[in-house]
């Protein structure tokens, strides 16, 4: 008698770290606490096939609804020891998570959802709440514009002006970029409006004051810096055309082209004792009155002028490329060929350069010159006409460099105004450039959440609650990266160690910052294998290697995380 052996294996790879992460930082039970279901619902719970739905978003980088089922029919047994949780495959359903979308698009439960997860991470990761980024993004898509719908016509961001599009709005933590409060707003909607909501939404959120907001020139709006101001908050932004005039910024630095206003140096560390210079800059001072709904806020607003070398450098590049192409379209009007057009007269070939001139934004920049000349042409005797001298003039023209104009327009570059309201021993004119110019932060957020691994793009949702829900799902994946990551960084920081083995082709490349994809990255590969015979069932896992060790060491996690697959029983159906 011949006894049946099956042999199955599953993909582990970063699940069990992803589930263990979420489930120390409390999703689960955040997400059941907040967002009620129906007495109807049947199977794991709303958190928990959250956790496992954000396990593949994380793991894949794939969010798509209509892919969950399959890919967890193939790591059944894995979700079911790392959740705890008896698992079916109908807990997947695309129905299933449709309905989880839609409980995620209610506006009152994920308010109550993000305030209470923001309080619990803050307080169990000792997390500082100090600086807080707002900015907004946009989704393009092929979805049809409904009125009053979430997908309209706006200024795109994704340079896809054609296609309808959905906003959202990111309020996130620095130094770790956590998201904090997460708005979804029709596609058409400015953004100026909506920094103050966001403000709001983050004070009740925290329920601090004293938070350094730290936005583009969109959130400059002098009703936006009024509210923070009357709130207890700061500001940091840079000031527009709109808020602060042309005339307004040439009077600031009138003095420093007389000599009279001496400039700050603004270095940037780059190593221990290595630093870079990348600002000059100085502070003016403004008193503000603006009228709020019937009270009128006064207070004295900072204005820091900064000039940063970097864009002085690269205007000068492209200012001198441009007058270089001018000089040389302009030579080529001397050219005589077979199909080019001659210039007979002076003034027509001026209005040539003169044109050439505006085409490349150079005018004032470069002298045109005609030079004329003259001789005489001995045309021959031909039939009843006698031979004879003929005057002949012709033109060439030139273009030479205007140094002093090209000196005085470079002067100009690379200057901007910001302000704030922060005094000067919380936040000095450094500390402000330097904290700007982490606006990177945020800018690595919306990539990863409409880019890998979040993968919002391309979105195949057509309903608004849907698509929001998604959008709101997300959002706690890209919590789930950044604390991952921060938590490691900040680990090697107390140590003083770096980590190796992260880098294809060089492992013996050593970095103090790794990126919460490579972490991940660095368990592919783990594989569970089930060995079913008649009388016992064996379980045999992936060796754990140095690295993942090191890895699970960093996040205070025990390798039990994965061993755990080799010694908890299932009985198989």
């Amino acid at each position: 008698m011949t006894e049946e052996l099956t042999i199955t294996s599953q993909r582990v790879d970063d699940i069990p770290l992803l589930i263990a992460q979420m489930e120390r930082m409390g999703l689960p039970q955040h997400l059941d606490v907040q967002f009620p279901v129906h007495g109807n619902w049947q199977g794991v719970s709303l958190g928990w096939t959250a956790t496992c739905w954000l396990a593949y978003i994380l793991s894949e980088g794939d969010h798509r609804l209509s892919h969950l089922q399959s890919w967890a029919e193939g790591r059944l047994e894995t979700l079911q020891i790392c959740t705890a949780q008896e698992i079916r495959l109908l807990d997947f359903s695309d129905d299933r998570l449709a309905l989880l979308l839609r409980r995620l698009s209610d506006d009152e439960s994920w308010a109550s959802f993000e305030q209470e997860l923001n309080s619990h991470l803050v307080r169990i990761y000792e997390l500082g709440t100090e600086r807080v980024r707002i900015d907004t993004t946009t989704k393009s898509g092929y979805w049809t514009v409904t009125e009053g719908g979430l997908f309209t016509f706006g200024h795109s961001k994704d340079h896809r002006p054609d296609l309808p599009q959905v906003k959202v709005v990111l309020s996130t933590l620095d130094p770790l970029g956590m998201p904090l409060a997460t708005e979804v707003v029709a596609g058409h909607r400015a953004d100026d409006p909506l920094y103050r909501p966001a403000i709001e939404r983050v004070r009740q959120s925290l329920n601090k004051r004293g938070l350094l907001y730290i936005g583009d020139s969109k959130m400059g709006a002098r009703e936006t810096r009024a509210e923070v101001e009357s709130g207890g908050d700061y500001y940091l932004c840079p000031l527009s055309l709109t808020q602060l005039s042309e005339e307004g910024i040439q009077a600031y630095l009138e003095p420093v082209w007389n000599g009279q206003q001496p400039l700050t140096d603004i270095y940037r560390a780059l190593e221990p004792e290595k630093s870079q210079s990348i600002a000059v800059g100085f502070e003016r001072q403004a008193e503000m009155r603006v009228n709020m709904a019937g009270r009128v806020v006064t207070w004295t607003e900072r204005r820091l002028v900064i000039r940063s070398l970097s864009q002085v450098e690269a205007a000068q590049k492209r200012l001198m490329e441009r007058i270089d192409r001018a000089r040389q379209a302009i030579e080529q009007l001397n050219e005589r060929k077979r199909g080019k057009k001659r210039y007979t007269g002076a003034d027509e070939l001026r209005q040539a350069g003169l044109k050439l001139l505006q085409k490349y934004k150079v005018e004032g920049l470069l002298n045109i010159e005609i030079e004329e000349t003259c001789h005489q042409r001995q045309i021959r005797h031909y039939g009843k006409r006698p031979a004879r001298e003929e005057k002949v003039r012709s033109y060439r023209i030139s273009a030479t460099v205007d140094e002093a104009r090209v000196a005085e327009t470079l002067q100009q570059t690379g200057w901007r105004v910001y302000a704030t309201n922060a005094p000067a021993e919380k936040l000095s004119l450094i500390q402000a450039v330097l904290a700007y110019r982490e606006q990177y932060i945020i800018e690595r957020g919306y990539g990863r959440l409409k880019g890998k691994p979040l993968s919002l793009s391309p979105m195949y949702l057509e309903r608004d609650d849907h698509a929001t829900g998604l959008i709101r799902l997300l959002s706690i994946g890209l919590r789930v990266l950044t604390l991952l990551e921060f938590l490691v960084r900040r680990r090697l920081a107390q140590e003083q160690s770096q980590l190796t083995g992260l880098y294809a082709g060089n492992p013996k490349r050593a970095t103090a910052r790794p990126t919460a994809e490579r972490l991940l990255a660095a368990f592919k590969g783990l594989t569970l294998t089930l060995i079913v015979e008649p009388n016992r069932h064996l379980r045999h896992l992936t060796p754990l290697s140095d690295l993942q060790h090191r890895i699970l060491n960093l996040l205070d996690f025990s390798p039990e995380v994965y061993t755990r697959l080799t010694t908890n029983f299932v009985k198989p159906p």
